[in-house]
């Protein structure tokens, strides 16, 4: 079994560092929040101060969170819609919390880094992080407008919306027409007969 104590370590990290948010999760003191991930299952109890501890496996959830593993890509992506790809059971009261929470509590990297190297160094460190990020960003784009372009053009594998569109207003035009010409050959049958 995966421990999750690193995991609840950093939530009551990022808890410590935002007052607020501490103070958002003491009305659901005693409560327990479960995350399902279909494979595992992440157990956390709201402790007096705030802060959150690991729950036993037998103690009653007061909310659910069922969280498919294909859609964990999506909510890293967008936090602030992490909810909307989530099924969730229970208090609704403490599962907005848990959602505000989600969307709010943000990590202070360059912070925690400046009691370990100074300032100027962590500075520089999420500088060359944001960095980093933002050129794999622009760097998967390209890589996919690159592919875009080469089964488009090079190797036809994809067709353009447009073309897809031209062609199927082409086949409904000769479908008419061809619809006309039979019509006009059962006249003229008609006639000759």
């Amino acid at each position: 079994m995966i421990s999750i104590a690193p995991f609840v370590t950093f939530i009551n990290h990022l808890l410590a560092q935002e007052g607020w948010a501490k103070n958002k999760l003491l009305p659901h003191a005693g409560k327990i929040a479960c995350i399902d991930l279909q494979t595992m299952q992440l157990r956390l109890k709201v402790a007096p101060d705030g802060l959150l501890e690991s729950a036993a496996a037998n103690e009653l959830a007061q909310v659910t969170i069922y969280v498919k593993l294909s859609d964990l890509p999506l909510i890293a992506q967008n936090r602030e819609r992490a909810f909307s790809y989530v099924k969730i059971e229970g208090d609704a009261d403490f599962a907005n919390t848990i959602s505000h929470l989600s969307q709010n509590l943000r990590w202070e990297a360059e912070e925690d880094l400046s009691k370990l190297f100074g300032d100027v160094a962590a500075v520089r460190m999420v500088g060359f992080a944001k960095s980093l990020h933002q050129t794999a960003l622009e760097t998967h784009q390209k890589i996919q407008e690159n592919l875009a372009e080469y089964f488009l053009e090079e190797n036809p594998m994809l067709v353009r919306p447009q073309a897809v569109q031209g062609f199927s207003t082409e086949v409904n035009k000769t479908r008419d027409d061809v619809e006309r010409l039979i019509k006009r050959i059962e006249k003229l049958e008609r006639m000759r007969g």
